[in-house]
């Protein structure tokens, strides 16, 4: 709406013009004339008044033909119309209304009620003029809101295939980094843990293929689970054999603990699928290594494909433990029984002579959480 407010005065009669421009710009309404109901329907789209007072009785067009061709204009927007004249029949009020006006005053023209009708009009113009912006930036936070939904749908969908392939740890990095800052090369202290299968070998020579494939969908599901509710980051499956990271590239407050917790978690499992397995007559056990230190973490491989994993001796110490471990034991390494505190209840299986490593390892096998 105009500020002030603006006013069309159509009559064929100059002097009634005169009046209603002089009465109403007494109440400080801006004011535009039309002498006929031509230049009237002109006018509107020239000026695009606030209200318009429109005679009944003109030549060629009369008011009631002007109110409904404006009314018919869908390229105009909402104007109040009062209709003004001396017929004072109720056939004529009724055919004004009809035709789309919204009041009607009836000459002489009272000019308290006028001023009265103008003000009423001028409200319902500002209320409809204010619910038609209030629509127009409904829509525009509506399409902003399904721009927005439709962007994390295609996140999330994003995420679902990568961590198909990732942990979702490094999927969520990968898509939330533009520089890939968080999988650069870097040291970090990490706990690693290594599990496999025991009597895999043994398993694989005398199983058929879809025995084997579907004793792996169900150790794999198993496994991938309890690494994912532990917040553990899968580094890879291999065959029957699964390593897993603890404290990089999410750091977590307690990754010893974490990683024991997820271990025991996963030997209770392996416990019921073996006792399943055995009905079905495959003997297969499980076994877990768990080794904490530094190690050089980061994307290994080439252009065309790499993954995030771990280097160094904490890496070679967990895969070692998982090897020595019998079925149902997880070994872990000195350092790892002092992080762990008294938290879990542990027999030391003593001094063990490792592949690859130069010196004996003190080693542990963790019996349950305390």
């Amino acid at each position: 709406m105009h500020v002030p407010p603006r006013i069309l005065i159509v009559d064929d009669n100059e002097t009634n013009r005169c009046l209603l421009t002089a009465r109403l710009g007494a109440e400080s309404y801006e004011t535009v004339e039309a002498e006929n109901g031509e230049r009237a329907l002109a006018v509107v789209r020239e000026v695009a008044p606030d209200v318009v007072l429109l005679d009944v009785m003109m030549p060629k067009i009369d008011g009631f033909e002007v109110c409904r061709r404006l009314r018919g204009d869908t390229t105009l927007g909402f104007v109040p119309i009062i209709m003004v004249t001396a017929r004072t029949d109720s056939k004529d009020v009724v055919t004004g209304l009809n035709a789309g006006a919204d009041e009607y005053l009836t000459k002489p023209i009272d000019h308290a009620a006028l001023v009265a009708r103008v003000r009423s009009m001028l409200r319902i113009k500002e209320l409809h003029d204010r619910v038609e912006a209030q629509a127009v930036e409904l829509a525009a936070w509506n399409r902003m809101l399904e721009q927005r939904v439709a962007e994390q749908v295609v996140q999330i969908e994003r995420v679902s295939r990568l961590k198909r392939f990732l942990s979702p740890q490094i999927a969520e990095l990968i898509l939330s980094s533009s520089t890939y800052e968080p999988l650069a090369s870097h040291r970090s202290q990490v706990v690693i843990v290594f599990g496999d299968l025991r009597g895999f070998t043994a398993f694989a020579e005398i199983a058929e293929p879809e025995e084997v494939m579907a004793v792996m969908r169900e150790y794999h599901a198993a496994l991938g689970a309890l690494v994912h509710e532990f917040e553990g980051t899968l580094e890879r499956f291999l065959g029957d054999g699964i390593m897993v990271i603890f404290g990089d590239p999410i750091p977590c407050p307690d990754p010893c603990e974490r990683a024991v917790q997820m271990a025991v978690a996963m030997r209770n499992r392996l416990s019921e699928l073996s006792k399943k397995w055995r009905r079905e007559r495959h003997e297969l056990g499980f076994g877990v290594g768990i080794a904490y230190g530094y190690a050089t973490l980061g994307a290994i491989g080439f252009e065309g494909r790499s993954e995030y994993s771990a280097i160094g001796t904490v890496v070679n110490l967990a895969a070692r433990l998982c090897a020595e471990a019998r079925d149902g034991q997880i070994l872990v390494d000195s350092k790892v029984h002092e992080a762990l505190d008294g938290r879990a209840t542990a027999e030391p299986v003593g001094e063990l002579t490792l592949k690859g490593l130069r010196r004996a390892i003190a080693a542990y096998n963790v019996l349950e959480m305390t």
